[in-house]
């Protein structure tokens, strides 16, 4: 099945990127071959037929297809948009700095703002339930007219009406509790051995049982969810008379409160093994007491006075808001300042504030969400009411302020995003015209229109390295926004503040906050959209799936209600493929395409050691060292990386090109092969390619080569020339584990 200088079988694994293609995509068996012409129009052939699966070169193909693990249903797709900002202060876990001394201070950081998710969200279906539908509506004849589903609970005492609805926040948590709890997909069978994992960070991903860790924190955050709605329930009593058992019951609440802070200021004792059976015990009795407090409160407004004391909104609902926006604001400055304290010297990703910058990014998205969803309540239930009117006597003002700071911080991060691309357009052409001239040094002048294409291509991709101040300058005024929505408590709208100190007419800033609202249904609509088609269509999946893929990638340790990680599966399922492949005397060529490259860096780091002399690794478009090694500095780093390609005896080739936009060189970025004796071994593992081929048309062709960027196919002659070789030098290596040597 091989050639004379080949081992006996080899198995060639190919690992799809963030595509989502299907198996015969991957392996390369479609029944017609492009042979001329472009996507447009082109010449067509059919493919020889090979019931075996094996290229001519007498390697034996497999694929290894995942992309449904992230998503796959509508439903999960649609779940994993509105889990978004959960998803996204979980990642901001992960991308912690090196430094050890930061760990636990980050991860508490990071797991109370993930806790200010959870009241956020609370308090965003009681601001619906309980604030517009039972404070404000139901006492209103204008609004219940024609409203039979609601008008029923009109004329009812106060404490009645506010029992019944706050029933739909508790079924909100409990939808959330059941979602993050859903049974079906079970990892325990794919746990990786033990024995395989090295001193790199990276190569616990997926290998740790996260689920002990993930059910302390549903508790924790379950208990918080109970005890934020009993919260808001409790403050509105109190206005109108605090007896004795609403000031228990409110301290019964603080009580879970600052019990669930307390656990999660504490990683050592939460991170706990997970035989430690007592913390389980301990948090889910705190579950179980604010369930049973939830009852008793919603109990307890059942015997309150028939009148309360009315006002413009439930009271202590605002105040709460605000100051949930204050705590929120406070522990993103903390972070950035624990961040900037432990950063790297010299060049450090992000500025060292990539956690800050995700974090603040989900909080504002968070924040963003529940704004429009009671803005689009109060506009339905407001009927006919001008839009002025509405905003000045509808939702709290903390969630005008919020509106007003998102659609501030777009506007300016898309001016910013056009100045950025401006000024670094001259540089960045001018980059990519000395790489075309060094790439093509003889190319004709009928081929000059080409050869601007290929620059503007180089340039596109090269711009990629500009979007990490860009998204430092959008994380500060998404962080600036939370902070500005405390402003609301002053009694303030942005249209009063504007027009009294810049002149700025009340109505036009009144339309821009009308206008900020569609803005955010229609990012969120945009979100829903193409979460549906990136699993339906390749164009949508490369451009929006990668958020999906990248983000559930890490396993939940900050935020419980976070989509599942998939490659709680997906490593330790290829480490045992693989392992199963040697020890049965094949050799395996590990070929990893963009994200399928960091899958393969991870299982490679859990693969026993006996097994590393049969295995070789072919990465491309691989993001490891552009990406990951800038987003996540404390598990993909110099010390990785080695390990990586000596765990595989640095039978590892990397190919890159100018055009990618994503992918790039690992360890050095020279244009040519290293010598030998120059840099080791990691200084010949990165192969740059020159994409497009040529800028001329082929004479078999009426077209130039195309110009390939982040999509190198398997076809493609710099790809099969890297596999023949690792073949040849996985030729070279001793026999099958179990053999005489």
């Amino acid at each position: 099945m091989s050639g004379p200088d080949g081992p006996r079988d080899v198995v060639e694994l190919r690992v799809h990127g963030v595509s989502g293609a299907s198996a015969a995509q991957v392996l390369d068996l479609q029944q017609t071959a492009q042979v001329a012409g472009d996507q447009n129009g082109g010449f067509y052939r059919p493919r020889p037929q090979d019931p075996d699966s094996t290229a001519p070169r007498g390697v034996t193909l497999e694929a290894y297809r995942w992309g449904d693990l992230p998503s796959g249903t509508v439903a999960r797709t649609l779940a994993v948009v509105f889990l978004l900002p959960f998803m996204l202060v979980n990642v901001a876990t992960w991308m912690r700095p090196a430094s050890p001394g930061s760990e636990a201070v980050v991860k508490s950081l990071c797991r109370l703002l993930a806790l200010t998710l959870t009241v956020l969200y609370v308090l965003a279906v009681a601001g619906v339930a309980l604030d517009l539908v039972g404070w404000k509506c139901l006492p209103s004849t204008r609004c219940l007219a024609g409203r039979s589903w609601l008008s029923w609970l009109g004329g009812r005492p106060v404490g009645a009406q506010l029992a019944l609805v706050a029933l739909a926040p508790v079924a909100a948590i409990g939808l959330i509790w059941r979602i993050s709890n859903r049974p079906g997909r079970t990892f325990e069978a794919f746990r990786a051995p033990d024995q395989g994992i090295g001193g790199s960070r990276l190569g616990t991903v997926g290998q740790w049982d996260a689920e002990p860790l993930v059910g302390r924190l549903r508790a924790i955050h379950v208990a918080a969810a109970f005890a934020t709605l009993d919260l808001t329930v409790l403050l509105a009593r109190s206005a109108s008379g605090a007896t004795g058992v609403t000031v228990t019951l409110t301290v019964a609440t603080g009580v879970i409160l600052a019990c669930c802070v307390g656990l999660l200021c504490t990683p050592p004792l939460i991170d706990r093994a997970a035989d430690d059976h007592r913390l389980d015990r301990v948090t889910r009795t705190l579950r179980t007491v604010a369930v049973v407090v939830t009852v008793a409160v919603l109990a307890h407004l059942l015997t309150g006075p028939r009148r309360w004391d009315n006002g413009h909104g439930l009271p202590g609902y605002e105040t709460t808001l605000a100051a949930l926006f204050a705590v929120q604001t406070a522990l993103l400055v903390v972070l950035g300042v624990v961040l900037l304290c432990h950063r790297q010297r010299g060049g450090t990703p992000l500025f060292g504030l990539g956690a800050l910058v995700i974090a603040a990014t989900g909080i504002s998205l968070a924040v963003a969400y529940s704004a429009e969803l009671v803005y689009r309540v109060a506009d339905f239930l407001d009927r006919d009411v001008p839009t002025g009117e509405g905003i000045a006597t509808g939702p709290p003002r903390a969630y005008t302020w919020v509106i007003y700071g998102f659609i501030r911080a777009l506007l300016a991060t898309v001016v910013v995003a056009g100045l950025v691309v401006l000024l670094t357009r001259r540089g960045r052409r001018r980059a990519a015209a000395a790489i075309v001239a060094h790439d093509y040094p003889q190319a004709p002048a009928e081929a000059e229109p080409r050869l601007r294409q290929v620059r503007d291509a180089i340039a596109r991709a090269r711009f990629t390295e500009k979007l990490v101040p860009l998204a430092v300058f959008y994380g500060c005024l998404a962080g600036l926004t939370t902070a500005t929505t405390t402003i609301g408590l002053l009694g303030e709208f942005p249209s009063d503040i504007l027009e009294r100190n810049l002149g700025l007419p009340a109505d036009a800033t009144t339309f821009g906050i009308a206008f900020g609202s569609w803005v955010i249904a229609a990012v969120i609509l945009g979100l829903i959209i193409g979460g549906i088609f990136a699993y339906r269509t390749v164009p949508f999946r490369r451009h929006i799936g990668v958020l999906w893929d990248l983000g559930t990638f890490w396993p939940r340790a900050a935020h419980p209600f976070a989509p599942p990680c998939y490659s709680e599966r997906a490593v330790p399922e290829l480490a045992r493929r693989i392992t199963y492949l040697v020890e049965r005397g094949d050799a395996v060529l590990l070929t990893g395409h963009s994200h399928g490259s960091v899958l393969l860096a991870a299982t490679v780091l859990q693969l026993p050691p006996h097994v590393g002399d049969r295995i070789a690794l072919l990465t491309h478009g691989s993001p490891l060292h552009r990406l990951y090694a800038r987003l996540f500095p404390a598990y993909v780093d110099d010390v990785a990386l080695h390990e990586i390609g000596r765990r595989v005896g640095w039978r590892w080739v990397n190919l890159w090109s100018d055009t990618d936009p994503i992918g790039g060189w690992i360890f050095s970025a020279h244009r040519t092969p290293a010598p030998g004796d120059v840099g080791g071994p990691a200084a010949r593992v990165d192969r740059r390619y020159r994409d497009p081929r040529d800028v001329v048309t082929p004479p078999s062709d009426s077209v130039p080569p195309p110009i390939r960027g982040h999509w190198l196919g398997e076809s493609e002659e710099p790809f099969t020339a890297a596999a023949r070789e690792l073949v040849r030098r996985l030729g070279e290596r001793a026999d099958p584990p179990g053999t005489a040597t």
